[in-house]
């Protein structure tokens, strides 16, 4: 199915990641923001990179998805160490002259229950950021079981999406 119906979702405040300051009740909010660079050619490959799943095939993470490119109700499914499914479902996507990205939510089966979004945006002095924002709980049990070393985790992924994101939109090469 694919849809942005909230009843496949394992949580309610679906799309409410397009409000950086919200995180519903029992979720435990992240947002991560690098300095990717700066000019209009920057904006493009960052923007190009996050929408075509790029950004997260460089990181070395698998990619499983319904569509070449992020749009609402496309499925992805992320595969971490080869072992770690973490199905999703696109909730909101943007593509403005100065912001681009998109947000997924988590679909049963996911380690955590949440929203996480990857948003590149040019600011008035030509600098370009990809702000990682998300609010998320554990779900599997080896996710409560990791406690803060699973937040560590999700931390070091944001901030690499960063760096990796850099490299691509600035050298136009792989990551380093």
């Amino acid at each position: 199915m694919s849809s942005t119906d909230s009843q496949d979702f394992t949580y309610a405040d679906v799309g409410a990641t397009r409000d950086q300051g919200f995180c519903p009740p029992g979720f435990r909010p992240m947002n991560v923001r690098t300095r990717l660079g700066e000019g209009e050619e920057v904006f493009r490959r960052a923007s190009e990179a996050v929408l075509t799943w790029e950004m997260h095939r460089a990181m070395g993470v698998g990619i499983d998805a319904t569509a070449d490119r992020a749009a609402p109700g496309v499925d992805v499914t992320v595969t971490l160490a080869g072992m770690i499914k973490a199905p999703c479902r696109v909730v909101w996507t943007v593509e403005e002259p100065r912001r681009a990205g998109w947000a997924y939510g988590t679909l049963p089966g996911h380690p955590e229950t949440g929203e996480e979004s990857f948003v590149v945006d040019r600011t008035g002095d030509g600098t370009v950021w990809l702000t990682v924002n998300a609010f998320s709980r554990a779900a599997k049990w080896y996710a409560k079981a990791g406690g803060p070393a699973t937040r560590g985790f999700q931390h070091a992924y944001a901030r690499r999406c960063g760096t990796v994101l850099r490299n691509l939109s600035t050298q136009g090469g792989e990551p380093t």
